[in-house]
């Protein structure tokens, strides 16, 4: 494929982040002026660690970079900023951290003015954004990290500040009708910093001269103070600082969860009435957990990102993340199975999918267009799975001489995504399959159906292949069950011999696990 035919099949293309990026073709036809720099955003806020949610962000938000530079061809340059709202006071201390007494005293201060519990940094905040960046380092994304307080304390947010301020009262007519009315007493666009204290202030603010940058206030102590808002002395509340971000920065994209879709609006009429039109952007779906209930870092029922890696690895999480953005997905660690199929499925299917289904095949955005090679493996996650529940496979050597007698031209070295996906088989049967086993006595129709299959196996060669051992295993199942019932006899042979209600393709697994073990399997089964 020409660069120019994915270009000019992608302009077409329905998948979700050409839609995206075409708000951008739209919003600049011929690029933005002066040749600047097309500003991608996602926002941090480093009160707490890291998590899945950041992680999605940026991934999206870089899928969806990606794709602007594929409909202009790369003529247009772009930036990404990963922004770290570290300004924000400090609300409350934080459940999952050591030393979490050392924050009790700097409540309402700025991020970068608490003590790290950790003791390894000069502020929490520093301590946070040092692991955001570790965090997207680690995942190869390119980016740029802004701070908020820096932003603040060197003038880089001056400008937009005094715009603020000039607009005082306006922005106050779009805040203060989405307020309750004692919230309404109190609030103010701007939070001032006080010069006593050193802590973020909800106090109403009044603006001496918008020029100068100058504002008025009641400090902690009731002593009236005028001083300037400028230069870090002073931050904005959440939906004004947002849209004085995207002012400053010349932020032209930037998504946000379904919970913020009416901070997106009033932060849009807030850009608007600084001087620029707000980003471009859509509002994603939040995760669900296994009960279908918003996942919450008070409940703690959400999945850590490295929950997902242990037993996952990247590519399915990706893989997953990339399908219906708009659509509230479950986020637990039953779902990662399916998830790797589908992904090798779909990986599978790309090399001979023409130009216009490539573009829609998550695969192909996951890989940045070079998808690598192999596009299959010999088996599926589903049957490696089965085979680490199995009494004996307990580590990734015993399963790799299984998998070396199923695929013998397979090797850890020549095939490092088949060694990673056996190493994650054996992790995630280990901690999740197999505590949840129990092989039952069979019945006697199933007892008469398991020795049938024994004797069609002890009368087969070491080697015979899966398909070939698949066919007798149907003709068994159809001998004692009928065709109309065969599910009925898979699932006796599951339950019976994996201690499962479901399993794999019963020929692969045979071959897999050898024609000895599995009678084996069979007598243990006729022996309960």
């Amino acid at each position: 494929m020409t660069d120019d035919a994915i270009r000019q099949a992608a302009l077409a293309n329905k998948t979700w982040v050409y839609e995206e990026a075409r708000k951008l073709v739209a919003r600049y036809p011929d690029g933005k002026p002066n040749g600047e720099a097309v500003v991608f955003e996602t926002g941090y806020g480093p009160s707490g660690l890291p998590h899945i949610g950041t992680f999605t962000e940026v991934l999206r938000t870089t899928w969806v970079r990606r794709a602007y530079e594929v409909l202009t061809g790369g003529r247009v340059p772009t930036r990404l900023i990963a922004f770290s709202d570290d300004m924000d006071g400090l609300r409350k201390v934080p459940g999952n951290i050591p030393n979490g007494e050392v924050l009790e005293g700097a409540l309402g201060k700025p991020l970068t003015k608490v003590p790290d519990p950790f003791g390894c940094h000069p502020s929490f905040a520093h301590h946070n954004n040092e692991l955001l960046r570790q965090f997207l380092d680690r995942f190869g994304f390119d980016y740029e990290f802004v701070s908020a307080t820096d932003a603040y304390t060197s003038g880089r947010f001056d400008d937009a500040l005094r715009q603020v301020l000039r607009h005082f009262d306006d922005i106050l007519g779009v805040m203060l009708p989405t307020l309750r009315e004692e919230r309404r007493l109190t609030y103010s666009p701007v939070l001032p910093v006080s010069p006593t204290t050193g802590r973020v202030l909800q106090v109403p603010v009044r603006v001496v001269d918008a020029e100068a940058g100058t504002i008025a206030f009641t400090d902690e102590d009731g002593s009236e103070v005028v001083q300037s808002a400028l230069g870090g002395r002073s931050k904005l509340q959440w939906k004004v600082d947002w849209a004085m971000r995207w002012v400053a920065l010349g932020v032209d994209y930037e998504m946000a969860g379904k919970d913020l879709i009416d901070s997106t609006i009033q932060s849009g009429k807030i850009a608007r009435i600084l001087g620029r039109r707000p980003p471009e952007g859509f509002n994603y779906e939040m995760f669900l957990d296994e009960k279908g209930e918003k996942i919450s870092k008070t409940k703690g029922n959400g999945l850590t990102l490295d929950d997902w890696l242990k037993y996952g690895g990247e590519r399915s999480l990706e893989f997953y993340l990339f399908r219906e953005p708009k659509k509230a997905k479950n986020l637990h660690l039953g779902l990662i199975p399916r998830a790797i199929d589908d992904y090798w499925q779909f990986r599978g299917r790309w090399p001979e999918q023409p130009v216009e289904q490539r573009l829609g095949n998550p695969v192909h955005h996951i890989h940045g267009g070079a998808v690598p090679e192999p596009s299959t493996l010999p088996l599926s996650f589903g049957l490696l799975l089965n085979l680490a529940s199995l009494p004996g496979v307990a580590d990734k050597d015993t399963a790799w001489r299984f998998v070396q007698r199923y695929a013998p031209e397979t090797s850890p070295e020549r095939d490092p995504e088949l060694d990673e996906l056996i190493g994650l088989a054996v992790t995630y049967a280990r901690d999740f399959v197999v505590p949840g086993l129990q092989r039952r006595a069979p019945t006697a129709t199933e007892t008469a159906a398991l020795q049938d299959l024994d004797a069609f196996l002890a009368d087969l060669a070491p080697d015979t292949p899966a398909d070939e051992i698949q066919n007798g295993v149907f003709e068994v199942g159809k001998r004692h069950y009928g065709k109309e019932a065969l599910r009925d006899w898979f699932q006796a042979a599951y339950e019976t011999l994996l201690g499962s209600s479901q399993g794999p393709r019963l020929g692969s697994f045979i071959a897999l696990y050898g024609i000895d073990n599995s009678r084996r399997l069979i007598a243990e089964a006729l022996a309960a």
